[in-house]
């Protein structure tokens, strides 16, 4: 029997995942775990993104394609530059998201969520993220 070559094959179980917030955001707002690379970096990443019920993105954009999949909870997602929660459309778990490069959209989850969004998000980097209005919070309570 063949054991498992860790420098080959790399798991890492639930536990062992490392969830960060960042910096001065409010507690349970949203989280992220970095899986493998950097959306600072240059090349492939994977991160995943936990958003609370209640917050939300502002608008933004990337110089890069994300690719995303809804793994639990509902990922409330809109396109534009205009912040409007109430027109977002919900996102399930196992649905696709795809981000074009360069478009403005916002995300996030709303007050009366169940339960959290997590969103596995995959691209290649850097991604170079860039506020539409940077002189407003990033981070909306809704």
């Amino acid at each position: 029997m063949s054991r498992l070559n860790p420098a080959e094959t790399i798991i890492r179980l639930p536990d062992a995942i490392r969830w960060e917030s960042p910096p001065d955001t409010p507690a349970q707002s949203v989280e992220r775990a970095t899986l493998t690379g950097g959306e600072e970096e240059y090349g492939q990443y994977l991160v995943l993104m936990k958003w609370y019920p209640g917050y939300m993105s502002a608008p933004h954009f990337y110089r890069t394609d994300r690719l995303c999949v809804v793994v639990s909870g509902v990922w409330w997602c809109n396109s534009g530059s205009d912040f409007d929660p109430g027109a977002a459309v919900p996102a399930p778990a196992g649905s696709f998201v795809k981000r074009v490069a360069g478009t403005p959209h916002f995300d996030g989850a709303l007050a009366d969520a169940a339960e959290p969004a997590v969103i596995a998000v995959t691209g290649i980097g850097p991604v170079d993220q860039v506020w539409v209005d940077p002189s407003q919070p990033w981070l909306r309570r809704v």
